[in-house]
């Protein structure tokens, strides 16, 4: 399974629209330089995120974006999924577009795969954006182990 780049711009793009605080929406032009995001590939992006309800977006000079639903419901997974499909390291354990093996039903491999997906299904499912932000400000105040002999 890989992670295609519009699919990561997406996620950062989201990322950035939860972290965002202010009231008025965020300017395009923020979310690209803060990001790194290709403006162009960005303006594509976001059109589909706003089409799936995923950000709202207003017009004008007082214009930008802002996110649909509090970060706390908005999941990794959702956005994958909507971006670049089902999430399955093989196309056979894909839960949304399975594809019949070559191996009918004799495949070695079949259970590992479908390990594998449901491994990482569990944890985009359960990551949601309010997590990460709250992941970065943990790692910007430090980890300091308990190192206890």
């Amino acid at each position: 399974m890989s992670v295609s780049s519009k699919c990561y711009y997406a996620l950062r793009a989201i990322y950035a629209l939860a972290q965002h605080d202010r009231p008025e929406p965020m300017k395009i032009a923020e979310i690209a330089e803060q990001e790194k995001i290709p403006i162009r590939f960005l303006e594509v992006i976001l059109a589909q995120l706003k089409g799936g309800g995923f950000v709202q977006s207003r017009r004008g000079a007082d214009g930008g974006y802002r996110l649909a639903r509090p970060a706390e419901s908005l999941t990794v997974g959702e956005i994958m999924r909507y971006v670049d499909g089902p999430i399955a390291p093989v196309d056979c354990v894909s839960q949304m577009r399975p594809k019949e093996c070559e191996f009918h039903g004799e495949c070695h491999f079949f259970g590992f795969w479908g390990r594998v997906r449901q491994a990482i299904s569990d944890v985009v499912d359960k990551t949601t954006f309010a997590d990460l932000i709250q992941e970065a400000k943990n790692r910007q105040h430090g980890y300091v182990g308990d190192w206890t002999i």
